[in-house]
């Protein structure tokens, strides 16, 4: 599969769609989710185009790979739900059509400010 250069995320990233932004640097943009499942639901995506964790682990260079997984925890961070400055949150990522995955972009989902309950059902 190759990435679809129209996704919603991708439209996003090029500014024409507006999102509610958390957080953005060089290699991430985070953002409120459009439609939240929890009292706070954001959405952290690289800002290269990997459409999902297997691409992204296997073509997205070390300090991109860092950038991320240190994006994801600065926005926690920021958002008051991290170990450090809350009680804890979810990170989950969905991946391919069994996963449940719905835009082929990577995106990582932060669930916090209330217990979340079971991981699967």
């Amino acid at each position: 599969m190759s990435y679809d250069e129209n996704n919603i995320f991708a439209k996003i990233l090029r500014g024409e769609i507006p999102c509610k932004k958390i957080h953005e640097d060089e290699y991430v943009l985070s953002f409120y989710d459009i439609n939240p499942q929890k009292k706070i639901h954001a959405l952290v995506i690289p800002k290269g185009k990997y459409i999902d964790l297997d691409d992204f682990t296997t073509k997205a260079s070390p300090s991109e790979i860092v950038g991320f997984l240190k994006g994801i925890s600065f926005v926690a961070k920021k958002l008051g739900i991290s170990v450090d400055t809350g009680t804890g949150y979810r990170t989950l990522s969905n991946i391919g059509d069994h996963g449940g995955q719905e835009v082929p972009h990577l995106h990582f989902h932060l669930f916090g400010g209330e217990k979340i309950g079971k991981m699967v059902l």
